[in-house]
């Protein structure tokens, strides 16, 4: 008798520790916030626009080695006079002599002829005589090689997209590993468009740094995600009574700290870099840093909130959709 009591005992679930939040209840709250970030980013396309750099649109790059302090509003519109096009400057350090360094971006179809080059060092020198400016380096990018690397990261993606499905499927099929692969993607398709927003609204241009960001997101949400999921599936094997919605909730509940703690690190690292960076006049590097921030925040809350209720929601309806069919 008592042998058989034990290995009763031992195959009992074991109790739940923590406190469980009640997230799958939160659909039509999740369903809000994702309509605000759309309307965000729309309204960002449509009021602000999209400035996509010379990478993706073509132009010409041109660096200036100079000494001194030098006034950046004259010196663009200076060039502007020039090249009758708007003027991107930024400033930095030399890394091989730590002498100045200030850069000059525009955009242009066929680029920039010698003549014109060669007019824009006269007028820059005039203007600028105490700053001695002098070329370090010119570089023309074709408006095809810009849309050729536009659709290779539109490219990249999708297929990155495509093996996370094909991953999780793989991975969680014992608890509906498709359904929970797309329903991640929709939650990093919401980051995405919480980072654009954000780098639209901020005025960023559509730059590398952006691709970076977009890449940056990618890893971090998805792997967040993986990790409740990854809970969901050993919730399953211990507790096999109870329903998604209930292996949700205790899933996320028990990576919520988690999440949290790691989270709080990461954004308060980039915030730490936007400050110094703010403070130290390198504000090229702000359309990294702040697009960041704002898809770390989408990324925690989508692989607690958006990924998990979005994949409850869908598996509620299948049932639903049998029984009408009934």
């Amino acid at each position: 008798m008592s042998t058989n009591k034990k290995k009763t005992t031992a195959s009992a679930a074991p109790a739940v520790t923590g406190k469980i939040y009640d997230f799958c209840s939160k659909k039509k709250l999740i369903l809000i916030v994702a309509v605000c970030v759309v309307i965000a980013l729309l309204a960002g396309i449509f009021i602000r626009g999209v400035k996509l750099a010379i990478e993706f649109k073509g132009g010409t790059m041109l660096t200036y080695s100079y000494s001194g302090d030098i006034d950046t509003n004259q010196l663009k519109s200076t060039a502007e006079e020039v090249v009758n096009v708007p003027v991107n400057i930024r400033t930095g350090e030399s890394l091989d002599n730590s002498g100045h360094q200030v850069t000059l971006s525009f955009t242009s179809e066929e680029g920039l002829n010698a003549d014109r080059q060669f007019e824009l060092n006269e007028v820059l020198n005039e203007n600028f005589p105490d700053n001695q400016l002098e070329l370090f380096d010119s570089s023309d990018v074709s408006p095809a090689s810009g849309r050729e690397f536009l659709l290779k990261c539109l490219v990249a993606m999708i297929v990155a997209a495509i093996l996370i499905i094909l991953y999780i499927a793989i991975r969680f099929k014992k608890i509906g590993g498709w359904s929970a692969g797309v329903c991640s993607i929709f939650a990093l398709c919401h980051d995405l468009a919480a980072a654009l927003a954000a780098s639209i609204i901020f005025g960023f241009e559509f730059n590398a740094n952006i691709v970076a960001v977009i890449l940056t997101i990618l890893g971090y949400s998805i792997n967040n995600t993986i990790v409740i999921y990854d809970r969901i599936r050993e919730n399953r094997t211990l507790y096999p009574k109870a329903s998604l919605n209930e292996l949700i909730n205790m899933g996320c509940s028990q990576s919520l700290k988690r999440s949290i703690r790691t989270s709080i690190t990461t954004i308060g690292t980039m915030i730490t870099v936007s400050i110094v960076v703010l403070v130290s006049g390198y504000t090229s590097l702000l359309s990294f840093s702040v697009p960041l921030i704002f898809g770390l925040v989408s990324g925690t809350y989508s692989s607690i909130f958006v990924a998990p209720v979005t994949w409850s929601w869908w598996k509620g309806r299948k049932p639903a959709q049998d029984d009408k069919k009934k």
